[in-house]
């Protein structure tokens, strides 16, 4: 397919480019880009980008699509058509799923299922222990070779520090990363919001910022001896943050990621007894959110994930101790990160792309994340100015919770482009038949 963009803002993070042009695709690939192009072959398709970012195509390396076994909440299928809608082109999935992702066979059922039914790229994240119970390793070198991306024990964290070293030793001799939820689970002590004045108001358990603090300073420390490449997830306390910045200072391979319900929202806004404000980590205090924002404006944080969980409704209904920890976020992503930090002068369209895109797949050793002429034709195109209410009714993710339903906001993903086909187009009437629209 020849698809001819046009008049868009050009966001290049690969060679810090933003100027207004055209983009010109042919055959999966980035074909030529300029201003006013004249393509040598007549385009099928033509996209008027006036007035949008037209940037590489988003990737989130959180997400969780609960296949197999937990597909009620969500799918291969599902999950991937609400994460074209929300403007990704590539997601890595947490392998938290039940039976676990710890074999090459589980890894290869959801590959062979994303390449049968998602309409964008999804790649499988591979567990650091067998079943998750955090007593022997899982097949990691069975999992690089079907494909894995990086390890992660996504939901916990491996409190036997022997086994988890081990793991990230195999992760640095196989060159892939280690994406670590930080989370003492003796410290938790069946928290289910952030410790503060608000869980003492309420009689809540409360979770300390020490709870993930513990284990995000183990973790560097172990990336330091071992050499591994860390990536801290859904990262929420502002010693987290001086915990990268630190470990950047000395040279250390260490990112981090923030989720942007972390940076919207604190454990001030919570709706005591609602369940679509509890998360794992929780919602922090407004001084740990303001260091998140630092973070994100000064480059010690490198990437914007969702840590999208999406549960069904009779799960989330349940009382704030019972309920289960997540929100969905695919398709409010793009929408919160222009609302709440571009449009606010905290982050430029350039890092937005940087955090979203380009990071991420430098992150993961992937050669998409670019606009360059050569490179996977993996575009997204977003309108910066247009204003919608979230209507989470109107979700492609099975999962509905969410705590932005009914926010005003602006930025809304116009087209996503994978491997040169258009998977998503807002124009139509309905985000399902926007879905496919033209491929």
């Amino acid at each position: 397919m020849k698809i001819l963009i046009k008049n868009g803002r050009m966001i290049n993070p690969s060679d810090k480019t933003d100027e207004i042009g055209d983009l010109y695709i042919e055959d999966g690939v980035i074909k030529e880009k300029g201003p006013s192009l004249d393509p040598s072959g007549q385009p099928d398709k033509v996209i008027d980008a006036r007035g949008c970012y037209v940037m590489p195509g988003l990737i989130d390396l959180h997400v969780h699509l609960r296949d197999p076994g937990l597909t009620h909440k969500e799918d291969v299928a599902s999950g991937s058509r609400a994460a074209a809608r929300g403007g990704f082109t590539t997601i890595l999935a947490m392998p938290n799923t039940k039976p676990v992702i710890d074999s090459p066979d589980r890894v290869l059922y959801v590959t062979n299922k994303a390449q049968e039914l998602a309409p964008i790229h999804v790649l499988q994240i591979g567990a650091v222990t067998r079943q998750q119970k955090g007593e022997e390793l899982a097949d990691i070198q069975g999992m690089i070779q079907a494909g894995i991306p990086a390890i992660s024990e996504d939901g916990k964290s491996v409190m036997n520090v022997k086994l988890y070293k081990k793991a990230m030793e195999i992760a640095a001799e196989h060159h892939i990363p280690v994406f670590a939820h930080c989370e003492d689970q003796n410290l938790v002590n069946g928290g289910c919001v952030n410790e503060d004045q608000h869980s003492r108001e309420q009689g809540l358990p409360g979770i300390s910022n020490a709870v993930e603090d513990v284990i995000a300073a183990r973790d560097i420390v172990l990336a330091k001896e071992t050499g591994a490449r860390l990536h801290l997830c859904h990262c929420s306390t502002e010693d987290s943050v001086e915990m990268i910045r630190l470990a950047k200072e000395e040279g250390l391979p260490v990112t981090g990621e923030v989720c942007p319900h972390h940076f919207t929202l604190t454990s001030d806004d919570m709706v005591p007894g609602d369940t679509n404000f509890k998360m794992n980590p929780p919602l922090r205090t407004p001084k740990d959110r303001q260091a998140l924002l630092d973070g994100l404006r000064n480059d010690i944080i490198d990437v914007i994930s969702t840590d999208h969980a999406p549960h069904s409704r009779e799960e989330k209904q349940q009382s704030m101790q019972k309920a289960p920890f997540g929100i969905v976020g695919l398709e409010t992503s793009v929408a919160l990160t222009i609302t709440e930090l571009v449009d606010k002068g905290i982050l430029t369209p350039m890092q937005m792309a940087e955090k979203m895109s380009y990071n991420p797949a430098r992150i993961i050793g992937s050669d998409r994340g670019t606009l360059d002429i050569g490179k996977p034709a993996d575009v997204t195109v977003i309108d910066p100015e247009r204003e919608y209410v979230i209507d989470s009714m109107t979700f492609l993710s099975k999962g509905k919770n969410t705590p932005f339903n009914g926010w005003k906001v602006k930025g809304m993903v116009k087209a996503t482009i994978c491997d040169g086909k258009v998977v998503y187009q807002s124009e139509s009437k309905t985000p399902m038949q926007a879905y496919g629209a033209s491929s």
